[in-house]
């Protein structure tokens, strides 16, 4: 017989506000659980709240499917529009290509999920007040969004999932109470995807965090998700299967424009979802970044040293692509010996990070598998280096140098550091807002 992935329809408790998946493979069953805070009893039974519970179910399924990755999804019980399936293949397509590429297992176009057909494709309207549920994450993205929001006016309340380290110290200086939900994944499957037969790998975080922040926006009454995704997370990494395979694609803006469909249809229009951040590129937020300087001390989006563990380590580990970046970005804007302060080190006075600035900047290898910006960017940033009183005899900055300029040419770096600090037109946050916050980011 083929072997077939399992979802079950999920349950809730409000007593206890549990959330419930199940889910089967191999002939072993999962179950994973969401404590949610108090909810309320009319939202608990909405329509609305009964569908996102459903998707929410699908794309958590992520997580237990790639132990094996097969072809064929069941979902019995749940019932699902042409548009919802649509999505669903989706995630498990595209949200789970850099897991298909890092282990040569080639499934685009070859899945399948059988599930009833749902024809009421829109439910009906449910109240939700006009303020925002803001996931926060702990690096300098969301803080940006923090202080953009509360210069245009907009009530906002963090968000986070299993929140730890930069988390907690982040949302403790915005000082807004949070909404956290407990998420609690099958300890087999954790074991499993370490063991022989069995498959592990990248699966689209946001994807996953943007279905439980949807349902804290019906239960606790948001009628907006406000990411923090720049427009640099639309680029991939590499070809993969005859498709472009990105780390970042729960968070670009084509996944963006579909989520925020599927969950308005699930609300009745009532719930909006987009990208605060989206017109900027990562040296354009770095900018941003640089006029508060509260986070300075609190904020990391290192991912080396943040695991299902918590945090064993310093907020910068100074090592890996993603403080390179990070580093690199912030220093044409950021005074020399703050950034230093933040980082506790000079990352482009060491010679041991060559090899992962020429990574960041296409002299070399291909982009990282880490959420940072585009390559074109970080050349750019680079030859703006090469020129900054501060940075131009940097270790770094004048080994990769002469390699920048023969393979970019300075017409080409110029023009794209103009672009980078140029907003894009391409987003699709609420226009009376976006006026407001374009007023203020100047």
């Amino acid at each position: 017989m083929t072997e077939q992935f399992l979802i079950e329809r999920p349950s809730f408790h409000l007593a206890t506000g549990q959330a419930i998946f199940t889910y089967g493979l191999g002939g072993k069953s999962f179950t994973e659980t969401l404590t949610l805070p108090e909810a309320d009893v009319e939202k608990a039974a909405s329509p609305a709240f009964a569908k996102l519970l459903d998707l929410t179910a699908i794309v958590l399924g992520v997580s237990y499917f790639k132990l094996r990755a097969p072809f064929e999804i069941v979902a019995p019980n749940i019932a699902l529009s042409e548009a919802e399936r649509a999505f669903a293949i989706d995630v498990y397509e595209n949200g789970l290509g850099e897991f298909y590429a890092r282990n040569n297992l080639a499934r685009f176009g070859k899945l399948t999920i059988s599930a009833p057909h749902d024809a009421e494709a829109i439910k009906p309207i449910v109240a939700l007040p006009d303020r925002a549920l803001l996931p926060i994450g702990g690096g300098k993205d969301s803080l940006v969004s923090v202080d953009l929001l509360t210069a245009v006016g907009l009530d906002f309340t963090p968000f986070a999932v299993n929140p730890k380290g930069p988390i907690i110290t982040s949302i403790d200086k915005i000082g807004t109470k949070p909404v956290y939900v407990t998420r609690t994944l099958d300890a087999e499957m954790i074991r499993l995807s370490k063991e022989p037969g069995y498959y592990n790998g990248h699966v689209p975080s946001t994807a996953i965090n943007s279905m439980i922040a949807a349902l804290c926006a019906v239960l606790f009454g948001f009628n907006q998700i406000v990411l923090s995704n720049e427009r640099s997370a639309s680029e991939g990494n590499v070809t993969f299967d005859g498709r472009e395979t990105n780390h970042q694609y729960s968070k670009s803006l084509g996944f963006e424009l579909l989520i925020a469909s599927i969950l308005s249809d699930a609300t009745g229009g009532a719930l909006k979802y987009y990208s605060l951040l989206r017109p900027y590129s990562e040296a354009r937020i770095a900018s941003l970044f640089t006029h508060e300087t509260k986070f300075d001390r609190v904020f990391s989006s290192c991912n080396r040293n943040f695991r299902l563990t918590g945090n064993d380590g310093p907020l910068w580990c100074g090592e890996c692509p993603k403080c390179h970046f990070v580093f690199l970005i912030f220093a044409p804007f950021m005074a020399k010996d703050r950034l230093l302060s933040i980082f506790g080190k000079d990352l482009l006075d060491n010679l041991d990070n060559e090899a992962s600035f020429r990574e960041l900047s296409g002299l070399a290898g291909q982009k990282p598998w880490e959420c940072v910006g585009e390559i074109l960017e970080a050349a750019a940033c680079l030859y703006t280096l090469t020129r900054h009183a501060d940075w131009h005899e940097a270790a770094v900055v004048r080994a990769v140098k002469a390699d920048l300029f023969a393979q970019y040419g300075e017409p080409k770096l110029q023009a794209a550091m103009a672009e980078c600090l140029t907003d894009s037109h391409d987003h699709h946050i609420p226009p009376a807002l976006a006026a407001k916050v374009a007023a203020y980011a100047v």
